[in-house]
């Protein structure tokens, strides 16, 4: 088995992880929109997402992959928004 093969392989077993950790996450989602609709809260909250993108960069040891790292929350941020806004909507 070549490098490659063996990286790809393990990126995959990554990838597996990743995706139940989406899925606890987007249930997790699902409380926190639940909780706003029943409080009257946006969906938006500028603050916090702030609060949560500093938080997760400071959790980033490796100077090189924070930016990289902070795309990565943002678009995780706005997936959950859309979410929360489908959940609504449906």
């Amino acid at each position: 088995m070549t490098k490659l093969e063996e990286a790809r392989i393990e990126i995959n077993e990554i990838d597996k992880q990743m995706a139940q950790l989406f899925i606890k996450r987007m249930d997790t989602v699902k409380k926190v929109i639940e909780y706003k609709l029943e409080n009257n809260l946006p969906i938006f909250d500028e603050k916090r997402e702030l609060e949560v993108i500093e938080l997760n960069v400071l959790n980033l040891n490796n100077l090189q992959l924070q930016d990289y790292y902070k795309e990565f929350v943002i678009s995780m941020m706005n997936i959950s928004k859309k979410y929360q806004k489908d959940f609504i909507e449906n």
